[in-house]
């Protein structure tokens, strides 16, 4: 079991980087996004951006009632992330006050996420706004986010201190890996299910967003002639055009229903 555990985290992390990364790769190939405000995002504009990305405040101000599960919800994953990372350098460096750290950061996260999650699974059943644009896949991954969240807090209980993952992540990263209680292979195992499943969900919003934040929203950097830039808007509009209309014929590049 203690191998198995230890694979199966292994391969989850793996899985996990490598998806995204080929994810940012395809998005970083995708056509060149043109601004067309002709003022610049002077710190104040980008700071409220960077606040309402915090805060989420856009959805406190239209439905307060969705802010108060969502945000929490976030917040657990944001927190879970925070939890690992700070196992892997109590596994690296050890210390007693580190991991008690990791431990509080731990608790707030089982609990914050499982509060968002059984709120959102309600409330997105319940409300008339939200049902008709609510998935089988949205529905599902609230189930399984708080079953994540769920184990994490059983471990928890059964182990306040976390003695248990302290001791598999410092096998973990000696590659001798350790048997651990029933309870907490329970939460390994899904949170390493989780990380492989989550590369399938709509949750890769949060690196794409910081992508569109630097690369569309952010990019302020003039066009030279003959730049990097000018040469990407000239191979898009070099691209042959699959569809037609009034207004576009079917089968001439951008620029020559342009110059037609």
């Amino acid at each position: 079991m203690a191998v198995f555990l230890g694979f199966l985290t292994c391969f989850s992390y793996f899985f996990i980087v490598f998806l995204y990364a080929l994810k940012i790769a395809r998005y970083l190939r995708m056509p060149v996004n043109l601004r067309w405000e002709l003022y610049p995002l002077g710190f104040k504009e980008k700071l409220k951006i960077l606040g309402e990305y915090l805060s989420f405040s856009e959805y406190f101000k239209r439905k307060k009632t969705y802010w108060l599960f969502l945000y929490p919800w976030h917040m657990g994953f944001v927190a879970l992330i925070l939890f690992h990372l700070f196992c892997f350098l109590s596994g690296l460096w050890g210390g007693e006050a580190l991991f008690r750290i990791t431990a509080l950061v731990g608790v707030i996260s089982f609990l914050s996420g499982l509060f968002g999650g059984i709120g959102l699974f309600i409330k997105r059943l319940k409300d008339r706004d939200l049902r008709p644009y609510t998935s089988f896949t949205n529905f599902f991954t609230y189930v399984f986010t708080i079953l994540l969240f769920s184990s994490g807090l059983l471990a928890y209980f059964l182990d306040p201190s976390l003695e248990g993952y302290r001791r598999f992540w410092d096998g973990f990263l000696k590659f001798d890996f350790v048997n651990v209680s029933n309870g907490l292979a329970f939460h390994i195992i899904i949170f390493s299910l989780f990380l492989i499943y989550l590369p399938f969900t709509s949750s890769v919003h949060y690196l794409t967003k910081i992508l569109g934040f630097f690369l569309i929203r952010w990019d302020n950097k003039p066009t030279k002639k003959g730049g990097r830039i000018e040469k990407l808007i000239e191979t898009q509009l070099q691209r042959k055009i699959s569809w037609g209309g009034p207004h576009l014929k079917q089968g001439l590049s951008w620029k020559e229903n342009i110059f037609s």
